[in-house]
């Protein structure tokens, strides 16, 4: 099997990354279809996600949550043809990836666990990290696909493997900007500058990509969204449900997740998941 610009595709999907991706794809000369519930007005765009799958080779699903891939996937099931590839770039919980590969064995389709890293820039330059989980073979031969959208493509192993990893880097990059808001508001509050704590940090252990980029946006108030607050509290659910089917406990994750649907009840859901220091700003 082998997947090149000749194959028809379609996206479902066009949030921040979806759309990006979707435009990356058509601008390296792949052809298809798109379809977002609140219609984008983007080239290729069509009604229903019904006829978007129809006569494609590859399917990608970029939706927000499990809720919303169940509901599209139902819908799309009877319309799904026998060697159809489906990928699912969506993060969601474990069950609604078995769910959906179910769905995709029943129909005679491949299915390729696929969700990524990397927010709307990484997204609009391409260099999106796909966790793969699945058929090798399957991630070879759709490597010119994803070689569009990502800088990079990791194995991790059976279907179900790169949705487990997603979630437990996602834990780790939740967990990681409240100890960031909490450490810039404690360092604020007693008068040190913010820019002090930025250069130690990045001298710092602690000092990372994730510190670089959130650091600035929180000193300057400004939460535009890259990644939602809403999206990272949805991941910390399904990671808490991975924590119990596994008998964990995970007390720092279940505190962030926590604060994060207290922050959302407050109305910041939509904004980037740095809002997680602006409770400290007033």
């Amino acid at each position: 099997m082998s997947i090149d610009s000749s194959a028809r595709i379609a996206v479902l999907g066009l949030g921040i990354i979806g759309s990006r991706a979707w435009t990356r794809l058509m601008e390296a000369g792949w052809r298809g279809a798109c379809w977002n519930r609140t219609p984008k007005a983007l080239a290729g765009e069509t009604a229903t996600p019904e006829e978007a799958v129809m006569d494609a080779a590859v399917i990608l699903i970029y939706l927000k949550d499990a809720p919303a891939l169940r509901e599209v996937a139902g819908r799309i099931q009877p319309f799904l043809q026998p060697g159809q590839v489906v990928l699912n770039h969506s993060t969601v919980d474990l069950e609604t990836t078995q769910w959906l590969e179910r769905i995709c064995l029943a129909r005679a389709c491949r299915f390729l666990d696929a969700p990524f890293t990397g927010s709307k820039v990484a997204a609009g330059n391409g260099q999106l990290v796909y966790y793969l989980g699945g058929d090798p073979v399957l991630a070879d031969a759709l490597e010119p696909l994803l070689a569009v959208t990502s800088k990079t493509r990791l194995p991790c192993g059976p279907v179900g493997a790169a949705t487990v990893i997603k979630l437990a880097t996602n834990l780790i990059s939740a967990c990681t900007v409240q100890a960031m808001a909490e450490a810039l508001a404690i360092t604020t509050r007693h008068g040190v500058p913010a820019d002090c704590l930025i250069q130690a940090v990045a001298e710092n252990v602690s000092g990372s990509p994730l510190a670089a980029m959130k650091f600035p946006m929180m000193v300057a108030g400004n939460f535009e969204t890259h990644f939602s607050l809403s999206n990272m509290g949805k991941d910390s659910r399904y990671v808490l449900a991975l924590a119990e089917s596994a008998g964990l406990e995970t007390p720092a994750i279940q505190a962030v997740s926590r604060r994060m649907a207290e922050l959302c009840a407050a109305g910041l859901g939509d904004l980037d998941y740095s809002a997680l220091a602006k409770p400290y700003l007033s």
